[in-house]
């Protein structure tokens, strides 16, 4: 059985590394033929990119990983940090800015959830996939 097609990035934890890891999947997607789950695949990356960068505890110079996998139709995003922090779906303020990103996920992904990674830390990832018609 052959590896699957990914792309594995690493970034500084600093919010300019949103838009970049926001292009990587960008090109990811083209070049699989999944171009039209850009719209999604990309909000779910731009949060969970931002989560990591925001709430991720531990020193500023531990990196983000990216992983973007080809599944078929569709493609996962996985987003690995090395705090052992949870995401928490916060209680979103209608008038706030925040708590609704995990909202969004889970509304546009097929599924998602945080898991264990190698070494410390966590990993988020959410699956994404064409609809028929």
């Amino acid at each position: 059985m052959s590896e699957p097609e990914q792309v594995v990035r690493r970034w500084r934890r600093e919010a300019r590394c949103v838009p970049l890891a926001r292009a990587e999947l960008r090109k990811a997607l083209a070049d699989w033929g999944l171009s039209e789950l850009e719209g999604d695949a990309l909000l779910v990356a731009s949060e969970l990119v931002t989560n990591a960068v925001r709430y991720a505890v531990g020193p500023r110079d531990r990196e983000i990983e990216t992983r973007y996998v080809r599944l078929g139709n569709g493609v996962r995003v996985e987003v690995h940090d090395t705090s052992p922090a949870r995401p928490v779906v916060g209680e979103s303020d209608q008038d706030g800015d925040g708590g609704r990103g995990l909202y969004l996920v889970a509304a546009v992904a097929d599924s998602w959830a945080v898991g264990e990674r190698s070494g410390p830390g966590k990993r988020v990832w959410a699956e994404l996939s064409v609809k028929a018609p």
